[in-house]
């Protein structure tokens, strides 16, 4: 048995390849193919661009895939979701797919841009959200470079960011957000009923899902007495509740417990002053929920 799997090609593919080998199952990709090897023998890969991802899964051609809710939305085909991963090519947020106009434009709302020209790639999606508004547009497809567009070629744009960054350096200003999307892994139908394959995916989903949320975080490991540990408890921000394990000196205790990586500049030095000894500080590759 023997799951095809899509890798979406492009801006996510180093992030999911980084991902893959976080989750320890490197994905091996050769220059010009657009087929690739995993550490996993049951497991071969396709890279596919996001955009044409549900369609090959729906299909069949692919038992599951990574791609963009957004794309998935947009095809309006039927898969199954298995699970979401909120990461992006830049940060672990989820990305924007946003109304935006030039700066100097007299444009203040989605109304305001009746009868206009809007350039995007999301043309389905932009579709409907003018029309849930009650505005008649003419929706254009853009091949790419669609901040440039505004307003010689078009009045005005749906495009997807992260940060913001590139449409403030092309002078656009945001009007709304159109829609809010994070990865997703998507299964075909017939795979997901496949008890094998479906097996085989959720394990999957779970070795990434525990890698993402092992990212930022780390492990910390101290010893204390017995008379100090609700000094020591009052310190610790729990993922749960601390692990406590008895030592073989019963006057001590081990402890155990997972914080915010940002957080262990401030809390190492508090454990030390109510008295927690040997404080190791440990990374974390997955943390299971």
């Amino acid at each position: 048995m023997k799951i095809r799997l899509g890798i979406p090609k492009g801006s996510l593919q180093e992030a999911t390849t980084q991902l893959f080998a976080r989750a320890g199952l490197p994905v091996f990709v050769t220059a010009r193919s657009y087929f690739a090897t995993t550490g996993d023998a049951e497991i071969e890969c396709m890279l596919i661009r996001a955009q044409e991802m549900a369609r090959y899964v729906e299909h069949g051609v692919l038992d599951a895939g990574l791609t963009g809710l957004d794309w998935i939305v947009e095809s309006g085909l039927e898969v199954v979701t298995v699970c979401d991963l909120v990461y992006a090519k830049q940060s672990r947020g989820k990305v924007r797919w946003v109304l935006a106009v030039p700066e100097e434009s007299a444009f203040r709302r989605a109304e305001d841009l009746s009868n206009r020209i809007i350039a995007t790639e999301l043309v389905n999606v932009t579709k409907k959200y003018f029309e849930g508004k009650g505005v008649s547009v003419q929706v254009e497809f853009s091949w790419g470079a669609t901040e440039v567009k505004p307003p010689m070629l078009a009045d005005a744009i749906v495009e997807v960011t992260e940060t913001g960054s590139s449409l403030k350096a092309n002078r656009l200003r945001i009007l709304d957000t159109v829609l809010e999307s994070s990865t997703q892994i998507i299964a075909n139908k017939k795979a997901w009923e496949d008890g094998d394959k479906r097996r085989k995916i959720e394990n999957l989903a779970l070795m990434l899902r525990g890698a993402m949320d092992a990212q930022n975080r780390v492990g910390l490991m101290l010893n204390v007495r017995k008379k100090d540990l609700a000094a020591v408890l009052a310190v610790l921000p729990a993922l749960q509740k601390p692990t406590i394990s008895p030592l073989s000196d019963e006057e001590w205790l081990a402890v155990n417990t997972i914080i915010d990586e940002s957080l262990a500049w401030e809390i190492i030095p508090r454990l030390k002053a109510a008295n927690g000894q040997g404080i190791v500080e440990y990374p974390l590759n997955k943390v299971i929920l």
